[in-house]
């Protein structure tokens, strides 16, 4: 079995390396090898790493990052695990709108979203055009401000996972805590929460990484406040005429010493602790009934939080689709934007399909890798488990930006050519960067799941002469189903709209979604750009909802046979 083990580690090292280690490893070359040009190498670029801390932009840049990345992991996860125990726990009007809610805001890109509430905060924006509302734009344009915005976009990555961790209940932890007279609070402090530490560091890690790697959101809010992030700043090196390869070198290994000091913290956190807990006792929790004023008062706080968290940046976006003016203050209405997208003169449709079909492969080739890389870490005694897991976190915190970068300089070589494996330019080397920015994702989600079943079940399988595939088949997937389904939901939703890899390797002649929707909103068209963003995510909604109620299928509490 060890021997099988290793070959198994070693494979899907290998494959990680391809798709994400090898790619990261020529930009980070371009410190002392620009352009991957042997007549420019020069080891005296190093001191570049250091350099860059004395230089006001990239330090600046550095703390930014740092800064929005622990204000909006923090209390994006607080308030993510307050909203998944109300959702889980009580019954009341407005909770399945909290998870429709959910699975939009990781469909919708992030761009889109502050494009959203630049329109609806700005000087002469919704709030204080129509509303009347005057000086929300010195909130939102400012660290907090950015905090608040991302909060809202980020927290469905805590949600997710959080929620499908406290949806099953130990059920004789719980019940030998109370009969030694323990309260409701003693026991959720005591022994939920403790249980619940794989998932909330899961979340932690999965907001902490894609806000420090988003370049969508810093693109779209750095052209309106002047607040330099790592992203943004790299995407500038790499445009700027002439290129600063280096410098995005420099800047990328900036982000790597961000993702070793959030892999530090959880790893102490964990430490060799187990948290299983799932059994024959484990039951799936029943939500309660309020009282009518409870009821009210949870219906209040959800579906305003829903209306806050989607309905401004949407409903913005909404507005602006009808507009035939690029200034709220001069508003007319239109449907004529509309119109335009629906005509396919701009083959929109065309691209939509195109980028439905590439987060499809990026789903499916995610689900795959994800899973086998969450059984790899959570039940295998693979020695260098810590390697693959790093593997797999190193590509959410790198902007697609970057990582398009090095896929092309990657599979545009000679050689490759050679052997027919020249990838840059066709639609194949857009699935693979997907996909890699779709395994960290599915991996995180995966590995909380996979916390609360222990490995004695397998080994309970395997010992009635089961094969290995056997157990996974009838034994983990069914656990599992769940949180299967929302780890490949969310890597289709989130590979539609990925805008940075589809802007660096887009094919020519071959349209995505993102693309036309950026160029509009790059043009000033930001009334075809909305309508486009409407259109083109109303069509993602409907389709991940069906998925999900296909998919999604789960018994009635009294046919569970967790209760058998």
């Amino acid at each position: 079995m060890s021997s099988k083990q290793n070959t198994a580690g070693h494979l899907i090292g290998l494959i990680l390396f391809v798709l994400i280690l090898l790619p990261l490893f020529t930009v980070f070359i371009q410190i002392v090898l620009p352009q991957l040009d042997p007549e420019q190498f020069d080891l005296s670029n190093l001191s570049l790493i250091i350099e860059g801390f004395e230089r006001p932009l990239w330090k600046t840049a550095f703390f930014n990052s740092l800064k929005l990345g622990v204000g909006t992991t923090t209390i994006g996860v607080c308030l993510a695990t307050v909203l998944a125990y109300i959702r889980v726990n009580y019954e009341f009007a407005g909770r399945k709108m909290l998870d429709l809610t959910a699975w939009i805001l990781i469909i919708v890109p992030s761009f889109i979203l502050a494009q959203g509430w630049i329109f609806f905060s700005s000087g002469n924006g919704i709030a204080a055009e129509w509303l009347g509302i005057s000086g929300l734009n010195k909130f939102i344009f400012s660290y907090w401000g950015l905090v608040f915005v991302l909060v809202l976009c980020k927290f469905p990555l805590a949600y997710i996972t959080i929620k499908n961790t406290l949806e099953l209940s130990p059920a004789s932890l719980i019940q030998a805590a109370q009969m030694n007279g323990a309260s409701a609070k003693y026991i959720w402090l005591k022994v939920r929460l403790p249980l619940c530490l794989p998932a909330f560091l899961s979340s932690a890690m999965l907001i902490f990484m894609d806000t420090i790697g988003d370049y969508g959101m810093s693109s779209t809010i750095t052209a309106a406040f002047p607040f330099p992030t790592l992203p943004y700043t790299i995407y500038s090196a790499i445009t700027t005429t002439p290129s600063r390869f280096d410098m995005a070198g420099v800047l990328s290994f900036y982000l790597i010493i961000l993702i070793i000091f959030a892999m530090t913290i959880q790893s102490l956190a964990i430490g060799r602790k187990k948290f299983d807990f799932l059994g024959n006792d484990t039951m799936e929790v029943v939500p309660k009934k309020l009282s009518k004023g409870g009821s009210i008062a949870c219906s209040v706080f959800v579906i305003g939080f829903c209306l806050l968290a989607l309905g401004v940046p949407i409903g913005s976006n909404i507005i602006m689709s009808f507009s035939d003016s690029i200034s709220i203050g001069r508003f007319s209405f239109t449907l004529d934007n509309y119109v335009e997208v629906l005509s396919g003169r701009d083959n929109l449709l065309g691209g939509l399909t195109n980028s439905l079909k590439i987060a499809a492969s990026a789903a499916t080739g995610g689900i795959i890798i994800g899973f086998c890389v969450a059984y790899l870490l959570s039940y295998s005694s693979y020695k260098y488990k810590k390697v693959i897991d790093s593997m797999t976190l190193i590509a959410m915190a790198i902007p697609g930006v970057v990582l398009g970068i090095g896929y092309i300089f990657v599979w545009n070589q000679k050689w490759l050519a050679n052997i027919g494996m020249d990838l840059y330019g066709k639609p194949e080397i857009l699935i693979l960067a997907s996909i890699a920015t779709a395994i960290p994702l599915t991996n995180r989600i995966l590995v909380s799941g996979m916390a609360k079943i222990p490995s004695d079940l397998l080994v309970a399988g395997q010992m009635q002469g089961a094969s290995f595939f056997r157990c996974i088949r009838s034994i983990l997937l069914p656990l599992l189903h769940v949180t299967v389904v929302s780890a490949l939901l969310s890597a289709f939703g989130s590979s539609v709209f990925n805008l940075a890899i589809t802007t660096i390797l887009f094919p020519p002649r071959f349209n995505t979604l993102p693309v036309y929707i950026a160029d509009a909103y790059n043009s000033l068209k930001f009334g075809y750009s909305a309508a486009a963003t409407i259109v083109g995510g109303g069509i993602v909604v409907l389709i991940i909802c069906g998925l999900e109620i296909l998919l999604k299928w789960r018994k009635k509490p009294n046919e569970d046979t967790t209760k058998n």
